[in-house]
């Protein structure tokens, strides 16, 4: 998968909003303002939240990411062959993550989605 790719399938979610808060070639998804999805200058993957620590740990010691870097270790960072299946799931599930943590009024402002339809 490219850059391009994953920034389409985060384009996809209802209310995402892309950034460069932290200067050119680091492309970052938020939802309500939160970061769910982040992609480095230098690094080649895209971070995202897991539910957990545990989570986080289950999948970098099963070798689909590793510990991304700068952010809390609920966070892992997939590299972009990871496979389309795998990225599409973990940017849908980091996304609902982050958009349950939202108020319920800014949860009711986004259009409905479904991670698993």
């Amino acid at each position: 998968m490219t850059r391009e790719h994953v920034n389409g399938i985060c384009k996809a979610l209802p209310g995402a909003e892309w950034s460069e808060p932290f200067g050119p070639g680091h492309d970052i998804w938020k939802v309500g303002g939160k970061i769910f999805a982040a992609m480095g200058a230098v690094t080649d993957g895209v971070s995202v939240k897991t539910p957990d620590i545990e989570t986080a740990t289950m999948l970098i010691e099963a070798g689909v990411g590793t510990k991304a870097p700068y952010f809390h270790r609920s966070w892992v960072l997939l590299p972009l062959d990871a496979g389309q299946d795998e990225l599409t799931h973990r940017i849908q599930r980091s996304y609902a993550l982050i958009r349950a943590s939202l108020t319920k009024k800014a949860q009711a402002a986004l259009a409905p989605f479904d991670p698993d339809s």
